[in-house]
C-alpha cells in the first residue's frame, strides 16, 4: 500500500482514520478553548462567540467519536502494534480518551433531554422541548459534564505528550504514523 492509504496498515494509520483524528483535534481544541476562556474571563462577548458552538460541535464530536470507534474496529487487526508494557499503557490510554469523548458529550445530551428545552444542531430537530424537567437527567450532566471534560483535556494533553516524548524514550516516531 501507498503512504496515502485510505485503510490503517501495520506501518501507519489510513487517511480515513488520521482525518478523523485530527478533526477531532481541531473540533476539541475549540470546545476547550470556548469552556477555559469562559471558565478563566466569565461570560463576555469572546466567550459567547467561541461558546456558541459548544452544544452543535459536542454533538458533532459525539457523532465523529461513534464514527470513528466503528472504523477503529474494523481496521483493528490491520492497525499498528503496540508493543510491550508501554503498549498496554498506551491501548489502557486510548480506551480512557475514548471512553471520556462519549461520556461528556452523552451526559450533555442526557442533561439537555432533561432540561425540556428542545435541541436542534444543524436545524435537525433532535430533541422536541417539553414541558416537565427530569430532575435527575440535569443533575447527572450537571455534577459530572463539566468535570470529565477537563478530565478528558488533561489525559488528551497527556496523550499528546507522550507522543512526542515516546520517539525519545523508545527511538520510535509514534507521532508520524497519524501525520
Amino acid at each position: 500500500m501507498t503512504d496515502g492509504a485510505w485503510i490503517d496498515t501495520p506501518q501507519r494509520y489510513g487517511r480515513i482514520s488520521r482525518g478523523f483524528h485530527w478533526l477531532m483535534a481541531a473540533l476539541f481544541a475549540w470546545q476547550f478553548t470556548g469552556a477555559l476562556l469562559y471558565v478563566g474571563i466569565g461570560d463576555t462577548a469572546l466567550t459567547r462567540f467561541v461558546g456558541g458552538s459548544h452544544f452543535t460541535l459536542g454533538f458533532t464530536l459525539f457523532v465523529l467519536v461513534l464514527l470513528r470507534g466503528i472504523w477503529g474496529l474494523a481496521n483493528l487487526s490491520r492497525r499498528p502494534p503496540h508493543p510491550g508494557r508501554l503498549g498496554r499503557a498506551a491501548v489502557a490510554g486510548h480506551a480512557l480518551i475514548y471512553g471520556l469523548m462519549v461520556a461528556v458529550p452523552g451526559l450533555a445530551l442526557i442533561r439537555q433531554y432533561g432540561s425540556g428545552k428542545p435541541f436542534t444542531p444543524y436545524g435537525l430537530p433532535l430533541m422536541p422541548g417539553h414541558d416537565e424537567k427530569v430532575a435527575w437527567m440535569v443533575t447527572l450532566g450537571d455534577l459530572f459534564h463539566h468535570w470529565l471534560a477537563f478530565t478528558l483535556l488533561a489525559v488528551v494533553l497527556g496523550h499528546a505528550t507522550m507522543a512526542f516524548l515516546h520517539r525519545r524514550m523508545r527511538d520510535e516516531d509514534v507521532l508520524a504514523r497519524m501525520t
